[in-house]
């Protein structure tokens, strides 16, 4: 069974195009994990949202890559100093 995320980050609007360097600088770094299998990342077309995404094999390949992402100052929690209200963080599992 595969897990995976799906976080809608609302950035400030200045801070749009910098949270999308930096999410595409975490899902490289996901993308060497073990039990890595997709990571995207989207922009709303109005800009109000950046929606990342990710699938691994298993919630410990998740769990796993997830300390990568805290290293880099990507957490699935909280706020960053870009970000003008918390994150919405939706994980799921395949079937």
């Amino acid at each position: 069974m595969s897990f995976g995320f799906v976080a809608f980050h609302y950035p400030a609007p200045e801070h749009v195009d910098e949270f999308v360097r930096e999410a595409h600088q975490v899902a490289d770094a996901a993308r060497r994990q073990p039990g890595f299998l997709s990571v995207g990342v989207w922009v709303t077309p109005d800009g109000g949202a950046v929606v990342t995404t990710g699938a691994y094999e298993s919630e410990a390949a998740f769990l796993a890559a997830s300390e990568v992402g805290r290293a880099m100052g990507a957490t699935p929690d909280g706020i960053s100093e870009l970000e003008v209200r918390p994150r919405e963080v939706h994980f799921l599992v395949s079937r």
